[in-house]
């Protein structure tokens, strides 16, 4: 809401009800609101995944917990940007995870 006066901006005063202009002090009703809409929060059905999907790359490296030849394997940048990454090794059969350090 603008002053109709000096065209400032009006801020609603709530203690008085009004509309009251910052510059000129002029007033205004505030009036009442009007409640365009309102939103709710739709249920949304959410799937739960019990089985793990093989979605990482897999390599042929013997797990150390149960001698499994192959796991799934990703980089990540653990220690500093001057540094190589870290290999992270995870067995397809256990799920035993490793580390290996280059």
């Amino acid at each position: 809401m603008f002053c109709p006066r000096c065209k400032r901006l009006m801020q609603p005063d709530r203690t008085a009800h009004v509309w009251r202009c910052s510059g000129c002090g002029h007033t205004l009703p505030l009036g009442r609101g009007v409640e365009v809409g309102r939103s709710t929060p739709e249920a949304r059905e959410v799937a739960v995944v019990e089985t793990k999907t093989a979605t990482l790359p897999k390599a042929e490296e013997t797990c150390p917990k149960c001698q499994n030849g192959e796991a799934y394997w990703v980089l990540r940048q653990t220690r500093g940007a001057d540094e190589p990454e870290t290999r992270i090794f995870e067995c397809t059969k256990c799920g035993h995870k490793w580390r290996e350090y280059q």
